[in-house]
């Protein structure tokens, strides 16, 4: 009967330790805002640097799969070289070994007060009350992802020692003392840790895991370093199922990673055991503890690092002769790799996925303004080719859309930061925006080819008036476009002026047309057609408003930031006012 309620004891402690594992992994994440994954985008080609960074990066967001996931996501959207990521794959390894050193702390016995303070059943609950308070009295989305932080360290902690507990009166039973005895087999060994853990997907866990089942006192070194050698096999599972349906040189990444993992493992077990055959090490048959178990798992990725860094090269070849290349890899078009930026496997770093994101809008942006700015130009001297590229552009600014649209829904999904959510929001409208701008400037230049094919004119005074509005209209998108790139407030501010001046301007066109129709200097005809240009640039200002004021509501709330519009003090002699009539005078018609 005490078996089975020990059982239950030792599942919740499991529970709690891989669920502490998340929230750590997660709170660590989100507190980086990405500047980590931005410095593994900046890797320059030291490979010595590449694994300090590797390293560094793992054993910050505490997860050796996290960082080889997003170097198959990086290799594959074309961010890091497949040469880069050789590195960083190797220093992952050695940086996910310091949780287990944070686990070992769970071992420590003695009466000294200091020691005591130290243990995790000491400090833990005070960590656990500070994180719970940070959470739930705090605004700070900074701090709060801090006090995330600290309750999943609590909450590992807790389960890492449940597990203990639960597992020390297992020692006394027969037969689960004489199941570790198997395990001093290398081979099965082995295998019993890449199962463990491939099927948890967490070496840190499968290590911690081992770490608890030493409170038994049934694990021998001889079980537990075959054991610690299968669970760097099967952590590559993860980048293997990642790589599956990724480029080619993504599947490289993840086949590197194996590589290294396996060489290692075969390299150091060849030589430990041929050692120990004729050395005969007594300490294989010693009870492993917390603090051994870190030891060697550390020692045999340092070790591997150390052997196998120097053969990166070959490693890379030999991924190249397991991954064969073909015709099409290389022939990847620009916009391509800047739409594999929007890589998936990037879904589990939301920061740097939304960062990513980020440049594909602003690529988007560039081109409507490309639009816009060469359909007002064949307005006044029709070119059949610029047309087609307005054409080809628009093409591409709605596959744009689609893609990026699609990405950040999925993305939308994700644990967000306030700031990231905000952001992402601001990407969301932002894009419908910019694409309704490049339909009107399509509109435009259809109208152009229409005058071309009807060999249709404006009046000198007509078209003199055009240009100026088109000079007006092309200054409010690029300096939109602008405001929504660099997330200038103050400037945001001052769109909504411009964008009336626009619709003022419109109305004075439209008299002035009136007129030049009474007097015969116009025709009806063409009087519709400037009327539907004119629309069409009264509606791209309008698009530009809501540019600035998606930017307005990354600072604040969303009514804020349309109460702004609908409350602007236009009185004459008013700061809104001094903008428009500015305006006015620049575009003066």
């Amino acid at each position: 009967m005490d078996f089975f309620f020990d059982l239950l004891k030792m599942i919740g402690g499991l529970a709690l330790f891989l669920y502490g594992m998340h929230l750590l992994s997660e709170g660590l994440e989100k507190l980086s805002g990405g500047k980590l994954e931005r410095i593994l985008e900046g890797m320059t080609d030291s490979l010595w640097k590449a694994v300090l960074l590797g390293a560094g990066v793992t054993a910050v967001i505490q997860s050796s799969s996290a960082t080889t996931v997003m170097v198959v996501g990086f290799v594959n959207s074309g961010i890091m070289k497949l040469s880069q990521a050789i590195g960083v794959i190797m220093g992952a390894n050695v940086g996910t070994t310091i949780t287990s050193w944070l686990l070992s702390l769970t071992g420590l016995e003695g009466d000294n007060f200091f020691l005591k303070l130290i243990k995790p059943t000491s400090f833990s609950p005070v960590l656990a009350l500070i994180g719970v308070v940070f959470i739930v009295f705090l605004k700070n989305s900074r701090k709060r992802d801090i006090g995330g932080i600290l309750v999943g360290f609590a909450i590992l902690m807790t389960g890492m020692s449940t597990m203990s507990d639960a597992m020390e009166p297992l020692s006394k039973i027969d037969s689960f003392t004489r199941l570790f005895t198997l395990f001093e087999n290398p081979f099965l060994g082995l295998i019993m840790g890449a199962v463990l853990t491939a099927v948890i997907q967490s070496s840190s866990a499968s290590v911690g895991i081992l770490q608890a089942l030493c409170a038994t006192g049934t694990v021998t070194y001889g079980a537990a370093v075959p054991i610690i050698l299968g669970q760097n096999i099967g952590t590559c599972v993860t980048a293997m199922m990642s790589g599956m349906g990724a480029g080619k040189n993504a599947k490289r990444a993840a086949v590197i990673h194996l590589l290294f993992n396996v060489i290692g493992v075969a390299v150091f077990m060849l030589v430990f055991y041929v050692l120990n055959f004729a050395l005969r090490f007594a300490f294989l048959s010693e009870a492993a503890n917390g603090a051994g178990i870190a030891f060697v798992h550390t020692g045999f990725n340092l070790l591997a690092t150390i052997v196998l860094l120097p053969f990166a090269k070959q490693l890379e070849q030999l991924s190249f002769v397991l991954i064969k290349p073909d015709s099409e890899e290389n022939a990847r078009k620009e916009e391509d790799e800047i739409f594999a930026r929007m890589d998936e496997r990037l879904l589990a770093t939301p920061s740097f996925a939304l960062e990513q994101t980020n440049s594909c809008v602003y690529k988007m942006a560039d081109l409507v303004v490309e639009n816009v700015n060469e359909a007002m130009s064949v307005i006044f001297d029709y070119d059949k080719q610029a047309v087609k590229r307005i054409e080809q552009r628009e093409k591409l600014i709605d596959r744009y859309d689609d893609a990026v649209g699609g990405y950040l829904v999925k993305l939308s999904a994700r644990n967000l930061t306030e700031s990231d959510t905000m952001k992402l929001n601001m990407l969301l409208h932002g894009i419908g925006d910019l694409e309704r701008i490049a339909d009107h400037a399509m509109n435009i230049g259809e109208l152009a080819r229409s005058m071309n094919k009807k060999e249709q004119h404006f009046s000198n005074k007509a078209a003199e008036e055009l240009q100026i509005f088109s000079h007006a209209v092309i200054d409010i998108v690029c300096e939109a476009v602008r405001v929504f790139k660099e997330e200038d407030l103050e400037r945001a501010r001052q769109i909504e002026p411009f964008e009336e001046a626009i619709d003022r301007i419109q109305k004075d066109m439209k008299k002035r047309h009136t007129k030049r129709l009474r007097k015969g200097k116009c025709t009806a005809e063409m009087g519709f057609v400037l009327s539907d240009i004119t629309s069409n640039y009264e509606r791209i200002a309008d698009h530009c408003s809501n540019l600035a004021i998606s930017v307005m509501q990354l600072y604040e709330n969303d009514t804020f930031a349309h109460e702004y519009v609908d409350n602007l003090m236009k009185d004459e002699g008013s700061a809104f006012d001094q903008l428009y009539q500015e305006y006015l005078l620049k575009y003066n018609i």
